[in-house]
């Protein structure tokens, strides 16, 4: 049987392989072009993502050796070499870092995939392979599209890893959403998921952004209704469905405009 962690390790694998393909083949005026990150070009995602696979990597090794996480320290040096790096340096060098840590999750045995626990060190407690390997996709995934569109404007989430990543949003909505971009305007929102054909509410006050349950009468009251794929749902959760990058599939209707969502999910 196929597990959680079986897929998450796999959904890993394979946006290593696409994406050091992409990579490796970028000319130096590609490297520096921007990318769909704001603040970073082409080769400073490729930094974040290979200090991440670094500092990920030493993670999982002290899970397995029975030591606590790394400490800030540790992380800060990191970055600091990763940033201290040429575009070029950070092209030869992310796909061997992001290679040893995918190898050392696919290492896992079946028994370590269900038992083994890792203290990522932020969390309350530790998690299990599977978590650790989705919070690790949920990074990768975004950022490995950050990349990606800036060389094609119709680029999306691989599907394995977003029906992985949605774990993830609900938990996220404290610190993604900012309901005070809206200007003191609230109300429930529809969300149905096309592909899925799957419906949830979300329910947007002036301070926070919960799910709340979702039925036949309470969405006969919604305030506002989406409607679009799952992979859209989680880049527009991240500050990732600008318009250029919005497929005509997308629909938004009532008192919150696309506009609105694009606002109260800024990006991170």
């Amino acid at each position: 049987m196929t597990t959680r962690a079986d897929q998450a390790i796999a959904a890993l694998r394979k946006g290593h392989d696409e994406l050091t393909a992409l990579v490796r083949g970028l000319t130096p005026e590609q490297l520096r072009g921007p990318s769909a990150a704001a603040e970073w070009d082409v080769s400073q995602v490729v930094s974040h993502l290979g200090s991440g696979a670094e500092i990920n990597l030493e993670v999982v090794r002290r899970s397995l050796a029975g030591d606590p996480p790394p400490d800030f320290e540790f992380n800060k040096g990191v970055w600091a070499r990763w940033d201290g790096m040429t575009p070029e340096e950070r092209q030869a060098s992310f796909p061997v870092a992001n290679q040893r840590l995918v190898e050392a999750y696919e290492a896992f045995t079946p028994e370590q995939r269900g038992s083994h626990r890792i203290d990522v060190g932020w969390m309350p407690e530790p998690v299990d392979v599977a978590t650790s390997a989705v919070l690790r996709l949920t990074e990768f995934g975004y950022h490995q599209w950050d990349v990606r569109v800036a060389f094609d404007p119709a680029a999306a989430l691989d599907p394995a890893a977003a029906a992985l990543m949605n774990d993830r949003i609900e938990g996220m909505f404290n610190w993604i959403a900012k309901p005070d971009r809206l200007d003191g305007r609230t109300g429930t929102l529809l969300v149905t998921l096309t592909d899925l054909d799957e419906r949830f509410a979300l329910r947007v006050d002036a301070d926070k952004v919960s799910l709340v349950p979702s039925d036949a009468d309470a969405d006969a009251d919604a305030d506002a209704e989406l409607s679009l794929p799952l992979e859209a749902w989680l880049r527009l959760a991240a500050g990732r469905l600008g318009a250029p990058y919005t497929p005509s599939s997308v629909k938004a209707t009532g008192v919150f405009s696309l506009d609105d969502l694009r606002a109260l999910f800024p990006g991170y």
